[in-house]
């Protein structure tokens, strides 16, 4: 899978907090299997659960327009 921005901010904000994959799930609320699949760029993944993590930086997840 190809590293997104997405997945490269959530492994270097988890790392800049010196947490393990694993605390990040147990602190987040969501599974250890998500944590992986988000920073290795899984394509496919539920909006609701990656906010949920990102919540924990005070990051959100929006759309923005490409022009």
């Amino acid at each position: 899978m190809e590293k997104t921005q997405l997945s490269q901010t959530v492994k270097q904000l988890r790392k800049e907090y010196g947490m393990t994959q694993e605390e990040l799930a147990l602190k987040s609320g969501v599974g250890l299997n998500f944590v992986r699949n988000l920073e290795q760029g899984k394509p496919s993944l539920r909006m609701d659960k990656v906010n949920q993590l990102l919540n924990l930086f005070n990051y959100t997840l929006t759309a923005t327009s490409k022009y």
